[in-house]
């Protein structure tokens, strides 16, 4: 018997605005939105033809806690975050402040500024280098 074959096709991150949260990757990516996506509880984005297979879904979740980061004793721990290269890391930052996402008060790397989405996920800008 051989063995199964695994990819991996999403992160899933929940909120409590699916379609609010994908609405702001959509932009903030360039993505696209799946073909058969009319479920408000669960939305999936895909990048578009030809860069790439891995998407991101958002799934809603009523009593989502925002994750602190950096998180201290007792707060609610960041379970992931997104990596996102980007050429020109100010213009790229205005571009996420612009659509929604704020920049958390520890920055950590000259070159990364780490962000936060509107449901409090932190996702990481970096430049060149970075």
């Amino acid at each position: 018997m051989s063995a199964p074959t695994f990819r991996l096709a999403n992160t899933v991150l929940g909120t409590p605005d699916p379609r609010g949260l994908a609405a702001f990757y959509v932009e903030l990516l360039g993505w696209r939105y799946r073909d058969d996506d009319d479920d408000p509880d669960w939305v999936v984005i895909k990048p578009q033809p030809g860069e790439g297979e891995v998407g991101l879904s958002f799934q809603r979740e009523d009593e989502h806690l925002e994750p602190r980061w950096p998180a201290g004793p007792g707060d609610q721990q960041m379970q992931l975050h997104l990596d996102i290269g980007v050429d020109d890391l100010d213009a790229a930052v205005a571009r996420a402040e612009r659509l929604g996402a704020r920049q958390a008060e520890h920055q950590p790397q000259e070159l990364v500024r780490v962000m936060l989405d509107a449901a409090g996920h932190p996702f990481c800008l970096f430049a060149p280098g970075g």
